[in-house]
């Protein structure tokens, strides 16, 4: 498969991200530093990319990068057997299609290997998924072979710490070897355990930028598991409640990229674990929306649109380009009615404007208007 999708001058590489949603209730041999229990319950790995980096440097993020060759192998098809296989691999009946501008021409035939075979794209995104949670933070989602029905805690620790590191170092170098280290534990990845949240495309950021298509998956955990970060791409890790993290990113102690500060209030509206997880099963069929944010840039700053606010746009043009305006951001909120939208005020302070309904029974982030102090 290609993992490029290409627009008139530039090009989304596809890629996939999870979400590590771990409950907490009392500090334990592998967390005994934490802080008290987080307002909502549960708390999400975010980790900090290293400011070498020239893509977001420094930023903190969910585990995740772009899809390899190697995710749609057809050697998968042999471990997946005789359990698992074509069309669906265990994963239930498809989601609904969610066809939102941009449409973006097609990479080519779906997931086309050498012998004939083909791993679907949600398979594929899967597996992306998985092998970079093992790269970057060390945490292997793995389910045995031997036993497929059973629901082993994703996360639990099956190589020794040196044994972690010389098959990270492996997998960095070469993406196959996530297989041949899935062939060794006798073990395949555990794609049931991510549930589909959401989609994100990179919008027109400047000429030559890099852009992504990045599929947003969740994936629940009892407990919190023992964390690596690489120490080459990823400087460290942290489990923080949606609540911790937006306080966090509000006194510049952590920076938030756009889609993750968006993601991360969206989850605010959850009490707990359980409250999450009941939302994922019970809207396992309606698919997710798909979006590609448009920068609106005012005379002092800029605003975010997304699908669904008045002033939204679904016009190949801003594909490479950026909606402007010689009016001040004040100005344009004061007149607008219809929302869906974030203002960025400086680096470190955002606000999200929401007054509409989500078309497909998922949840937005509560509108979210930051202290004038932080302006």
């Amino acid at each position: 498969m290609s993992s490029l999708l290409r627009s008139t001058s530039s090009s989304w590489r596809r890629a996939a991200t999870v979400v590590l949603v771990a409950g907490w209730t009392h500090p334990s041999l592998a967390a005994p530093s934490l802080p008290p229990l987080p307002d909502e319950g549960f708390r999400l790995l975010l980790q900090q990319r290293s400011k070498q980096l020239s893509f977001f440097p420094g930023a903190h993020v969910f585990p995740g990068g772009a899809v390899d060759p190697a995710d749609s192998s057809a050697d998968w098809l042999r471990l997946f057997a005789p359990h698992h296989g074509p069309p669906r691999f265990g994963l239930g009946l498809a989601p609904l299609q969610r066809t939102t501008f941009p449409e973006l021409p097609a990479a080519g035939p779906a997931t086309a290997t050498e012998d004939g075979a083909a791993l679907p794209d949600d398979v594929t995104f899967r597996i992306c998924a998985l092998r970079e949670a093992f790269e970057e933070a060390g945490v292997l989602l793995l389910r045995s072979r031997a036993s497929p029905a059973a629901l082993p805690e994703p996360g639990c620790a099956l190589l020794s710490e040196v044994e972690l590191k010389a098959w990270r170092a492996r997998v960095h170098h070469d993406a196959r070897q996530f297989l041949h280290l899935c062939e060794h534990l006798n073990c395949t990845p555990d794609i049931w355990a991510l549930h589909d949240w959401s989609c994100w495309l990179t919008p027109f950021v400047g000429r030559g930028g890099r852009r992504f298509e990045t599929t947003f998956y969740l994936c629940f955990l009892r407990e919190l598991p023992l964390v690596y970060p690489d120490l080459d791409e990823v400087v460290s890790c942290e489990w923080l409640s949606p609540s911790e993290a937006t306080r966090r990113f509000l006194s510049k102690e952590i920076f938030l990229a756009p889609p993750q500060f968006y993601e991360i209030r969206r989850f605010e509206n959850f009490a707990s674990l359980s409250d999450l997880h009941k939302f994922c099963l019970d809207h396992i069929l309606e698919g997710v929306e798909r979006w590609m944010p448009v920068n609106l840039l005012t005379a002092d700053g800029r605003i975010i649109l997304l699908p669904g606010d008045e002033l939204y746009l679904e016009d190949s043009k801003f594909l490479e380009d950026n909606m402007s305006s010689d009016r001040k951001t004040e100005e344009i909120m004061k007149e607008g009615k219809k929302f869906h939208r974030m203002v960025v005020h400086s680096r470190h302070c955002y606000s999200i404007h929401v007054t509409v309904q989500s078309k497909y029974k998922h949840v937005y982030p509560k509108t979210y208007v930051v202290n004038k102090s932080h302006l």
